[in-house]
């Protein structure tokens, strides 16, 4: 008799090898990791800055923009790739007598043009600037750590970068 896994199978073995993974790992730093919570660490925490109100407030569009200009230029270099893979194949050069690879070239100047216009235009609308808000001190602070080492440790930073 022969006893052989199917396809099927093999991906089973796969997935409940894959959760078996994932689960001993989430077990294994809960029962390792150590439990010291503080206030500070309960604060919320975003890219630096001191949270001075609630979350629940209205954003900046800024940020949308942003984000759409980034998906902009991820799908230019998702195009620029296979361009750049096919634009240098010598049968098709051959194939065509050399119009292919100018076609390609000119087909991919425009593209890039019409993404730095929109570029530009998100430029001079003034899209890309990010005004500068006055940070408020945060008055509650509670930590083990003295704020003057904070402090010094930032001013030291701060002179450095500028």
């Amino acid at each position: 008799m022969e006893t052989e896994i199917s396809a099927f199978g093999e991906v089973l073995i796969f997935i409940i090898g894959g959760l078996i993974f994932i689960i001993g790992g989430l077990v294994t730093s809960w029962i390792v990791r150590p439990e010291r919570p503080n206030e500070e660490k309960l604060q919320t925490y975003e890219s630096g800055e001191q949270p001075l109100s609630s979350a629940w407030v209205r954003f900046n569009f800024r940020f949308y923009i942003i984000a759409l200009l980034f998906v902009l230029f991820e799908v230019e270099i998702v195009f620029l790739f296979p361009w750049a893979t096919v634009f240098g194949r010598a049968e098709l050069v051959e194939q065509t007598n050399g119009l292919w690879g100018w076609f390609a070239l000119i087909e991919m100047v425009v593209f890039v043009l019409i993404l730095a216009l929109g570029l530009a235009w998100a430029w001079a609308w003034g899209y890309l600037e990010w005004p500068k808000t006055d940070q408020q001190e945060v008055s509650n602070y509670k930590s083990p750590v003295p704020k003057a080492l904070y402090d010094n440790i930032n001013r030291k930073y701060s002179r450095k970068s500028s």
